[in-house]
């Protein structure tokens, strides 16, 4: 028996009415467990490109890739592989300031703030240097649930 997510419930297989249950991706970003916080997001980001009409194409599959992106930038650069995040930074300064100031409830200065202060410290490190923030100090996920 194929289990249904909780959000995949409902009309037309996606309960996705813009309940992202932030709370749960809020608990994994807060706590710097960004490789989990990226799995999170690749899993509706996957079920949207297919789901929607739109694909790629879809603002919340678009929202969801950007903050996969900078997810992926501070795991990269906490884990020595400065030019991933330096690349992931980039791809995530490229689309998240489409959603300012905030999509779906989340707020993205906080995140956008995190990306500007580490990016310009990757250029010219090693591509395995230690992160240039010791410790990393990122923005805390901020959203607040919409009715």
């Amino acid at each position: 028996m194929r289990r249904v997510r909780p959000w995949q419930a409902g009309k037309q297989g996606c309960r996705m009415n813009h309940e992202f249950a932030w709370d749960e991706l809020a608990l994994l970003w807060n706590a710097n467990n960004f490789g989990a916080v990226h799995d999170w997001l690749g899993e509706r980001w996957n079920h949207l490109i297919q789901s929607r009409p739109g694909g790629h194409e879809d603002p919340d599959a678009q929202f969801l890739q950007g903050l996969a992106f900078a997810a992926l930038a501070f795991h990269f650069t906490q884990n020595h592989n400065q030019d991933g995040a330096a690349l992931l930074g980039d791809d995530a300064l490229a689309v998240l300031p489409k959603f300012v100031p905030a999509y779906r409830g989340v707020a993205l200065g906080p995140i956008l703030e995190t990306l500007n202060t580490l990016r310009p410290q990757l250029d010219g490190l090693d591509r395995e240097a230690d992160c240039p923030m010791q410790p990393f100090v990122f923005n805390k996920f901020e959203y607040r649930m919409m009715n």
